[in-house]
């Protein structure tokens, strides 16, 4: 591995560990031979690999807009400020403009953005992409958006006193804890405190449910339990669904919290496996994290170019 200005650290995240989960190469490539790629003497093959995983795919993006929309209106409230519904969404349509644009001429190449944006999958391959389906992909952060605002949650918010604030989507240099040594990235999209005293963990999703879902809220009542210091047994967890006006609570107790650690001791002693040097976090050959036999997951990846599977995944797309 290059020496860069930073330690590639082992650390362990509910991404990192659905990526290990579907293909040991992209996970090779996003967490280990990409590092570096940021700095200005980076090889050329490093330079791209770290340029691709940044790249996200137009679903992940109408979230992240809503993420960051409702993140910036909870703020705006926390500080006392009014917050309009109408200009909120405006300012997400003009933001998606301005990210389409940008991503359509590939800049990310060439030229910094924003932080939570880098461009899209489907614009780097070229994919065949429908108008009605780039329109579906707005109607999707405006109905999400529109359901919010008329929802529980922003009175809820306004109603808080200052001390039952703990935290809006604090981002990755804050959220974290350590569990059995490791350290634990879990960022809850908001966290308070309810006038009962109950530490409440809420995640905002623009998808249908799925698999792992639960579990991910499972870390964010284990971070806010451990980093405030609040008693496990009262944390209450809510997964809710925009899209579908769906708020669903997830189960905190002791026999939940056991199986979730369970299974990231499991997941994090498959990690350690592939490491040639766990002190230093340094992997293994290449050859240890072969391909997935699953050519629609190819069909995904920001990798599939320098893995040699763009032709293939094309002909299942």
């Amino acid at each position: 591995m290059r020496r860069t200005s930073f330690a590639n650290d082992f650390s362990w995240s509910k991404s990192r560990h659905e990526k290990l989960q579907e293909c040991l190469r992209a996970y090779y490539l996003y967490y280990y031979r990409s590092w570096g790629g940021w700095e200005s003497g980076a090889p050329k093959e490093v330079r791209e690999l770290y340029v691709l995983k940044k790249l996200g795919n137009r679903y992940a993006w109408a979230g992240s807009v809503v993420h960051d929309a409702i993140k910036d209106a909870l703020l705006d409230i926390r500080a006392g400020r009014a917050v309009e519904p109408e200009k909120v969404e405006a300012r997400a349509r003009k933001l998606m403009q301005d990210d389409f644009r940008y991503s359509r001429g590939k800049s990310y190449w060439s030229q910094k953005y924003r932080k939570t944006f880098s461009g899209l999958v489907e614009h780097e391959y070229d994919e065949p992409v429908a108008d009605e389906a780039w329109k579906q992909n707005w109607e999707t952060v405006r109905s999400a958006l529109a359901w919010f605002f008329s929802s529980r949650w922003p009175e809820l918010a306004r109603g808080l006193k200052p001390a039952q604030w703990l935290e809006v989507d604090a981002g990755a240099d804050f959220s974290t804890f350590v569990m059995d040594g490791v350290k634990v990235f879990a960022i809850p999209d908001f966290a308070y405190v309810e006038a009962d005293g109950s530490p409440v963990v809420v995640d905002w999703k623009t998808g249908k449910a799925r698999e792992g879902y639960d579990e991910q809220v499972l870390g964010y009542a284990l971070y806010v339990s451990q980093r405030y210091r609040l008693p496990m047994e009262k944390v209450r967890a809510s997964l809710v669904y925009l899209n579908d006006g769906v708020e669903h609570q997830v189960q905190v107790d002791a026999d939940a919290v056991e199986g979730f650690k369970s299974r990231f001791a499991q997941s994090v002693a498959r990690m350690r496996e592939l490491l040639a040097d766990p002190a230093s976090n340094t992997p293994k050959d290449e050859s240890a994290f072969p391909q997935t036999e699953n050519l629609s997951s190819c069909t995904r990846c920001a990798f599939r170019r320098p893995c040699g599977r763009e032709a293939a995944a094309a002909k299942v797309a």
